[in-house]
């Protein structure tokens, strides 16, 4: 299997003999588990999946590559006696996934640990063919839901009540699970990156900053549209709006394979700095999307990744004004050769809602 070859490649230059994998989503992407409970050692020669009782019929249904076995002791006990079987002297471990109270019960039980950093994500950071479509269908079903909750979009509506709409839309377009609890955010609320969905009745003039994501197969979309409801003056609403997509467009223009993540970055905010509102855009400006809905690579002032074909994240820029109101665009792009192409279909140009 060319996921564990690839991982098996790393086990010398960090002087182990065996990893082991307890993330649910690193879980899935090597062995193809969707349960809740499980986890995997890989050596140079074996392959084991681990998981309880409850597991042992969808394991054997979903699982490839990998021994099963159920657990009959107390989890630690479990790995270190996996360990004696196995011969391994040196365990790698998921550092950043790795709970401190597990990590100290290892530890007692006699394990050998050697926490590692993004040994798992490293592999799924470049996502092969078989992992854009699922993307690809994750944002289809994330646009048909949005088309469908347009007409409901109106003044006298709450945040809340079409929040509640959309996530049942999403849900009876397919998608099993959301990403994250859909943002609904109105007027002075659009303000705040992350707000939450409150009683907050839309009202003419309103920017509406909606951010949601879609879901096929455990693979995930994210995207953001912001809408204005139609008022007597929304000519500040439209000039903002047509800051971010300025922005948004400069940074999709410059993304290739091999430059800095941080120039995507600085390409949006350093036009956003230009017009004056760099106090007012202070998350990045994407970040990767796949099993996760945020995973490497981060798209970021504070980055020093390098951007490779196949890698897929969003480009979101946003300015966002206290007491006012906020525009934010997010849309998906996979990183080719000499340009990015953009995933998401939905259109960009300003929507205005008649109200």
């Amino acid at each position: 299997m060319q996921k564990k070859a690839r991982l098996r490649k790393q086990f010398k230059k960090h002087k182990i003999d065996g990893f082991l994998v307890t993330d649910l989503a690193n879980v899935r992407y090597l062995s193809g588990f969707t349960g809740s409970s499980g986890f995997l050692v890989i050596t140079d020669k074996k392959a084991l999946f681990v998981t309880d009782f409850r597991y042992q019929e969808q394991a054997e249904q979903e699982v490839k590559g990998f021994r099963i076995k159920i657990e009959n002791t107390e989890r630690a006990k479990e790995i270190r006696n996996i360990c004696d079987v196995l011969g391994i002297k040196s365990l790698g471990c998921e550092e950043q996934n790795i709970t401190y109270g597990f990590y100290k019960r290892l530890i007692k039980a006699k394990v050998r640990l050697k926490p590692l950093t993004d040994f798992v994500e490293s592999l799924r950071i470049i996502k092969n063919q078989k992992e854009l479509s699922y993307i690809k269908s994750s944002i289809k079903r994330a646009e048909s839901a949005y088309r469908k909750l347009i007409p409901h979009i109106r003044t006298g509506s709450t945040e809340r009540k079409l929040a509640l709409k959309f996530e049942e839309l999403l849900k009876q377009s397919g998608c099993k699970l959301l990403p994250f609890e859909v943002i609904l955010a109105s007027g002075p609320m659009a303000a705040l990156p992350h707000a939450k969905p409150s009683n907050r009745v839309l009202k003419k003039g309103d920017l509406v900053v909606i951010d949601w994501g879609g879901e096929y197969r455990g693979y995930f979309s994210d995207m953001t549209r912001t809408l204005l409801i139609k008022g007597p003056d929304v000519s500040r609403q439209k000039a903002l709006y047509s800051y971010v997509l300025e922005a948004q467009k400069r940074a999709i223009e410059c993304i290739r394979s091999g430059i800095e993540s941080a120039r995507i970055d600085a390409a949006a905010r350093g036009y956003i700095q230009q017009l004056g509102y760099d106090d007012y855009f202070g998350h990045g400006t994407g970040h990767g999307v796949g099993l996760a809905v945020h995973e490497k690579p981060v798209v970021s002032w504070r980055s020093k990744e390098h951007i490779s074909e196949n890698m897929v994240f969003t480009v979101e820029p946003g300015i966002y004004l206290p007491g006012f109101g906020g525009v934010r665009i997010e849309d998906m792009v996979v990183v080719k050769k000499n340009k990015a192409e953009v995933l998401t279909t939905l259109p960009k140009k300003l929507k205005i809602i008649e109200g």
